[in-house]
């Protein structure tokens, strides 16, 4: 069909006619499709079975330098599962951390101790400053702007280039404002984008001045092995970079295994500058005597070493790329070349990030759940739940299957067009 924007009032009006018979069509079917969170299927949680045998009671329980896992201590992680996932962040084995199940919660913990004890090189606590802001590439993860809004934490809108957050923007903003103490980055497939920071954004975000000298990168690096392709995007090192350009504690790096493994008890990591680790490690003392180094030796008895890792997502991305291939043949087949939607290739992570004309998405969003079809809430890649141009929608094909996946995403086309019709003719 030719592009939506080149037809006249009466091709729109019978377009609009057609579109809405087949969407009663798909109503009628009482459907519930949830394609809300970025969730691992059971096939994928089925890969990782085998691990809940590698400790049993006639196991060693006790890790290489004699500790038992199941007793008391242990702040920091076992020696194994600090050096082996070390290999996925890049970092030496003394400047990680080994959380609980959640990287989520070690993020959450790091900005309230951050509000209520700065963090290290702070001259006094976040929550003295009459305001905190935070820099938030958007799109980009909701429960990030969540932890800001828990703490009333302002957070500034930073636009998503192509090759990662507009950086004029930041080194403008970071070099005014000693207010602005941090900034969220989802740095390789980036949530919802799927955009992989280049070179020179990790080199300026590395180098740039900051006025407040206890500034903070956060780095999520959430999908730094979930690949989809052969060809992975690379992603310079951060810690590294920050070390070079004599800004060694600007930066507190966080991953886990929540969709490596299993995302209720997988193992969640940071990884940081010795400065910042012994600030850490005094007021984590106080909160913990120690996380799961049961959960953390099986996860290493499990995959052993980085080939076997490979091997896992591999298989991971057998299971999942059908479905982003499928969602991606969908679109270009019922929006393509129609002027009203487009859409990131993503080459790895866990979304597809899909842009309607502007102030449509919401009433997408509306109309699909109506239609049985739920989708992530329309907003919620944007601080405050607030998309400027109300157009962003982010697509999450893991969890359902490939059929209950290809109906929703028929449903969704069918929603985008009618919603797209339905603006144009108001602007004729």
């Amino acid at each position: 069909m030719s592009n939506f924007n080149s037809l006249t009032v009466s091709e729109l009006e019978a377009l609009q006619t057609e579109l809405k018979e087949k969407y009663e069509e798909y109503k009628s079917q009482n459907l519930n499709l949830d394609m809300s969170r970025g969730k691992p299927c059971t096939e994928q949680l089925d890969l990782s079975l085998e691990m809940l045998d590698t400790v049993t009671s006639n196991s060693s329980l006790k890790t290489a330098d004699g500790v038992d896992t199941r007793n008391y201590g242990g702040l920091e992680g076992i020696p194994e599962a600090k050096e082996f996932f070390a290999n996925i962040l890049e970092v030496n084995p003394k400047n990680v951390i080994i959380g609980g199940n959640s990287s989520l919660t070690m993020m959450h913990d790091t900005v309230s101790r951050a509000m209520f004890h700065g963090v290290y090189g702070s001259e006094v606590p976040w929550i003295k400053f009459p305001t905190v802001k935070f820099l938030c590439p958007s799109p980009g993860y909701d429960r990030h702007f969540a932890i800001c809004e828990l703490f009333n934490i302002e957070m500034i809108v930073i636009d998503m280039l192509e090759d990662g957050p507009d950086m004029d923007q930041v080194e403008k903003l970071v070099g005014e404002d000693e207010t602005i103490k941090g900034m969220w980055c989802v740095p390789k497939y980036s949530n919802p984008d799927g955009i992989t920071y280049s070179n020179e954004v990790v080199e300026r975000l590395a180098n740039m001045k900051t006025k407040a000298r206890d500034f903070r990168l956060f780095w999520d690096n959430a999908y730094a092995i979930h690949h989809l392709t052969d060809t992975p995007d690379e992603l310079k090192n951060i810690f590294t970079a920050c070390e070079e350009a004599g800004n060694p504690d600007r930066v507190i790096m966080f991953s886990s295994t929540s969709k490596v493994t299993f995302p209720g008890s997988g193992v969640a990591m940071m990884a940081a500058s010795e400065n910042n680790l012994d600030f850490f490690r005094k007021q984590m003392f106080v909160q913990t005597i120690g996380p799961d180094k049961i959960n953390q030796l099986r996860h290493v008895k499990f995959f052993k070493n980085t080939d076997n890792l490979k091997a896992h997502m591999e298989k991971h991305a057998s299971i999942i790329k059908p479905k982003f291939d499928r969602v991606l043949q969908l679109l270009n087949e019922e929006l393509g070349d129609k002027g009203i939607a487009s859409w990131k290739e993503p080459n790895g992570g866990y979304f597809i990030s899909l842009n309607t004309l502007e102030g449509c998405a919401k009433k997408t969003v509306q109309l699909a759940a109506e239609a049985g079809v739920k989708l992530t809430g329309a907003g919620a890649t944007y601080p405050y739940g607030k998309d400027p141009k109300d157009r962003n929608i982010r697509l999450a094909p893991t969890f359902p299957s490939l059929e209950e996946l290809s109906k929703a995403i028929e449903i969704f086309c069918l929603c985008v067009q009618i919603v797209s019709v339905e603006k144009l003719l108001a602007q004729k």
